[in-house]
């Protein structure tokens, strides 16, 4: 239990101090009675609190020790967690729930090389696909094989339709693989519902796709000031990331360091490179529904619907097949048969028209002359129709548009008043502008806008700075309706 000892040693020593605290009998005459308020751990803690409680009882015992890995972890302590479930792995190594909870501590520390095997040994030891396969497509995306991570999300929300944060997954996996009208669509649910993770993932998703200034806006609209100032400056980079860098940091928030950005990971390279070489991830046989020979991404054989079997009264249902973590990767060409010896054979010719014919004719066929009056086909061009061009998303009734909030209030009708005050004080910095509010939790905003760019707003801060105005930028999303002050 190495990763879990600092934190029993640092329960133990607060214990102790705790104790050592209280005051004597002899001492409680003195002592005034107060109430005292203090807010209780969280569940997560208490969670933890009470493995650790059976830990020290039977030090051995299995389901506390995933217990409390699964409890660091939801208390961010990875390097606890992996102490945790490494102990268990030492007692049970085939356990289902060992090997799920390993393979998500390390795919929340970055190590997907390390992830993968383990939800492969948590799938095969029964662990249901639905729990997996989330992480599984986020650890494919973390080496860069996009295919197949994408594959495992769409498998996910199909299992799963209320798995929001595998749509979040699965949008971003899209804007990385540079196919942006997939990227909305993914998201177009969740954000119709105002799923603030869901906000993040497309600052996260424009920012990837070359938006940066959108991805700004968004970002400074969804997350606290002192947050959006130290995130917005990476967004400019992401471009220029690796596609594993760009699915660490639009998940995981993982930034890679300055000399690193757009480098290869070794490690990664190195598992991608072995993946594709081994066996053990490649799938057995033709693909399901494929035809023989033909080219296609390898995936899971879970992520391909397989074929229906055949009703029979007496045998019980076959099994579902066990569902494996596969690198994308083209397959081998089928072998070529066994010929005799003997010198190779000529070049097959051109196939022609005519000969396609052959079995149907004794002689071989004329050459097509064009007779008096009839007409030449070959002389008729085609007219083809050009593809159809990919469907854009409708614009929003309310469009993202650059404001200055000047006041909030609870009373939207009230604002009027405050808005004749602070134009006074603005003076001609607010004269061309019109009021506005917005909903903003159980108060409003009031807006002065709309302005032309973020630079003329940020300069009209500023300036109603030095007039004594409190003021800020506010950019507001796509889809807010903003309402005039009458």
């Amino acid at each position: 239990m190495t990763g879990s000892l600092p934190f029993l040693r640092t329960a133990l020593l607060a214990a102790a101090s705790a104790a050592a605290s209280f005051p004597t009998v002899a001492q409680a005459q003195d002592v005034i009675s107060r109430e005292v308020v203090q807010p209780l751990p969280s569940e997560e803690v208490q969670r933890l609190n009470r493995a650790l409680v059976a830990l020290a009882r039977t030090p051995r015992d299995l389901d506390a020790l995933v217990e409390a890995g699964t409890a660091a972890m939801g208390v961010d302590d990875l390097e606890a967690a992996v102490g945790f479930f490494g102990r268990a792995a030492d007692i049970d190594p085939a356990h289902p729930r060992v090997a799920l909870g390993l393979g998500t501590v390390y795919l929340r520390s970055g190590r997907p090389e390390e992830a993968i095997p383990q939800f492969d040994r948590a799938l095969a030891a029964g662990v249901p696909a639905r729990e997996v396969l989330a992480d599984q497509g986020l650890a494919l995306d973390l080496i860069g094989n996009q295919t197949s991570a994408q594959a495992a999300y769409g498998q996910a929300i199909t299992l799963d339709p209320g798995n929001d944060e595998a749509r979040r997954r699965l949008a971003i996996s899209f804007a990385i693989s540079g196919n942006r009208a997939r990227f909305e669509e993914a998201l177009r649910s969740l954000l119709d519902k105002r799923d603030m993770a869901a906000f993040r993932a497309r600052a996260f998703g424009l920012a990837i796709l070359g938006d940066q200034e959108r991805a700004a806006s968004i970002t400074e609209q969804v997350m606290p000031r002192d947050l959006s100032s130290r995130i917005v400056p990476y967004l400019a980079y992401m471009p220029r990331l690796t596609a594993a860098q760009k699915a660490a940091a639009a998940n995981l928030g993982i930034f890679p360091r300055a000399a690193d950005i757009g480098r290869e990971d070794p490690r990664l390279a190195r598992f991608a490179a072995e993946a594709k070489a081994g066996s053990r991830l490649e799938p057995a046989g033709a693909p399901l529904g494929g035809k023989q020979g033909a080219q296609s991404p390898a995936v899971s054989p879970a992520l391909v619907s397989p074929p229906a079997p055949t009703a029979k009264p007496s045998s019980p249902p076959a099994p579902l097949p066990v569902i494996a973590t596969v690198v994308a990767a083209p397959q081998s060409p089928p072998p070529e048969p066994v010929r005799p010896a003997g010198p190779p054979p000529p070049p097959e010719p051109p196939q022609r028209v005519a000969d396609a014919f052959a079995d149907f004719v004794a002689d071989e066929l004329p050459d097509a002359r064009v007779g008096a009056g009839a007409v030449d086909l070959a002389r008729i061009t085609v007219k083809r129709e050009p593809p159809p061009k990919p469907k854009e998303p409708p614009k929003p009734v309310h469009p993202s548009r650059v404001w200055v909030q000047v006041a909030t209030g609870k009373k939207a009708d009230a604002l009027g008043f405050d808005w004749r005050r602070i134009s006074r004080s603005g003076g001609n910095v607010l004269a061309r502008l019109k009021p506005h509010t917005t909903p903003w939790g159980e108060a409003h905003r009031l807006l002065a806008g709309p302005v032309d760019r973020r630079e003329t707003a940020e300069a009209m801060v500023r300036e109603l700075k030095g007039k004594g105005v409190d003021s800020f930028l506010y950019v507001s999303p796509e889809g807010e309706e903003i309402r005039q002050v009458k």
